[in-house]
């Protein structure tokens, strides 16, 4: 055990330092003091020591939301809220956005996604889909975490804002779990309302603490400047 948790620590470490692809295993081993071997007999890929991060990073997301969205909304608005929040935090920090377009590209990070979100949006939902079985919603989700994941990847610029991007990502999910259309512009309104930066900068804020203490590090001076900007 202490042999893996020097190895999370190095590599969390890292991949918020320097970026996922940036981050070889050489690397790590040398910092984590461990052979490769090592390495390889408790991760067999870099990919493996992702899946320990996504797990953290996406344990307590729908929480935040519904800490905004408080208990008087339908849970839609806690679903907006949530997936807002996790792309404006991909504006915020570039190593960030690089975890998360891995976390949902490679197979076992997208199938632990897929099978944590399926359960939320079952309960979101549910009541427009009666009948609807896991399998159903999974399969829903399949095709809206590769909206998240389109959205993700492009970057925002002055053609394409953060509130466009939002609006447009929210808009085409929406539709698909059947969101009536006044109810889409209520849940948008309210989403334009918030201030979805500085929320954002206070939940990444809460994870880098969160991360620097499960895993026993701390984040470089110039990574803490980044975060703060």
């Amino acid at each position: 055990m202490a042999t893996k948790q020097k190895i999370l620590t190095v590599c969390v470490r890292l991949f918020l330092e320097q970026g996922y692809k940036e981050t070889t295993i050489t690397q790590i081993t040398e910092e984590a003091g461990v052979t490769r071997g090592s390495f390889q007999n408790l991760f067999p890929t870099k990919d493996a020591v992702l899946m320990e991060l996504v797990e953290t990073m996406f344990g307590g997301q729908f929480g935040a939301a519904r800490t905004i969205t408080g208990g008087g909304l339908p849970p839609v608005y806690a679903y907006a809220a949530e997936t807002a929040i996790q792309l404006t935090l991909t504006e915020l920090n570039e190593n960030l956005r690089e975890i998360y377009l891995e976390a949902y590209t490679l197979p076992d990070t997208a199938e632990y996604i897929h099978l944590h979100t399926t359960a939320e949006l079952k309960e979101i939902f549910g009541p427009s889909f009666p009948g609807y079985s896991d399998s159903d919603f999974y399969e829903m989700d399949i095709g809206t975490a590769g909206l998240m994941r389109g959205y993700m990847a492009r970057k925002c610029d002055i053609h394409f804002p953060l509130e466009r991007k939002l609006a447009r990502f929210l808009t085409a999910s929406m539709r698909v779990f059947k969101v009536p259309e006044a109810e889409q512009e209520r849940v948008l309104a309210f989403v334009a309302g918030l201030d979805i930066r500085s929320i954002a900068e206070n939940v990444m804020e809460k994870l880098f603490t969160m991360l620097e203490m499960k895993f026993d590090f701390k984040l470089s001076e110039d990574q803490e400047r980044e975060e703060r900007t």
